[in-house]
């Protein structure tokens, strides 16, 4: 892979990674209702998952929707049901403190690993990934090498969202403030739907 290939890959992957999305905004969330600590099952999830699905397209599920393009259909609108589901229960949710035990806790590891097959933006990362990068995936070395920058930058990603949350919960002192939050939240989380309707 030449220097300047590369370079331009870790240049998308940092912007893709750390502008605001579903993944983004629910760390976000999380981090000022939950607290850091609670939170890392969520960000190893999305950490994880992330790279996982690129690995997993790269080295040819791709295929698989260039046979059957209704699946990117039918993930897309999967995706976008979750997404409103995910809105509501941010906007209902209020602060809890680490010795609480409430039945509604962050999102688990597994729920956000999985949560990256039906993510909008992931899928639009991941395809940009493997086409405008083609002559990285061209190689399998290099399909490795994109996964283990997509996985730095989603851990970065993650981990920046996740703090930023955690110090504004000293801000937000009350449930009122906290719920105010996280309404907030939920309206940019569905604004993040607005693509995916447009291509409709």
């Amino acid at each position: 892979m030449s220097q300047q290939l590369l370079i331009a890959f870790v240049t998308f992957a940092f912007v893709m990674a750390f502008t605001p999305g579903p993944n983004n905004i629910m760390l976000l969330s999380s981090g000022v209702t939950h607290g850091f600590r609670r939170t890392v099952p969520h960000m190893m999830g999305v950490s994880f998952g992330f790279a996982f699905m690129v690995g997993a397209v790269g080295f040819g599920l791709a295929t698989v929707f260039i046979r059957y393009p209704v699946l990117q259909d039918v993930l897309k609108y999967l995706g976008a049901a979750y997404l409103i589901y995910l809105a509501v229960a941010i906007a209902l949710s209020g602060s809890t403190k680490p010795e609480d035990t409430t039945p509604r806790g962050p999102m688990s590891f597994w729920g956000a690993a999985l949560f990256q097959w039906v993510n909008a933006k992931g899928w639009v990362m991941v395809i940009s990934t493997i086409t405008a990068y083609a002559a990285i995936a061209s190689f399998p070395a290099n399909v490795g090498l994109q996964v283990a920058i997509s996985f730095v930058m989603a851990i970065g990603s993650t981990v920046t969202w996740t703090l930023f949350g955690t110090a504004l919960r000293p801000l937000l002192s009350s449930d009122r403030t906290v719920r105010a939050f996280n309404i907030l939240m939920a309206a940019l989380l569905l604004a993040s739907l607005y693509p995916v309707f447009m291509d409709a």
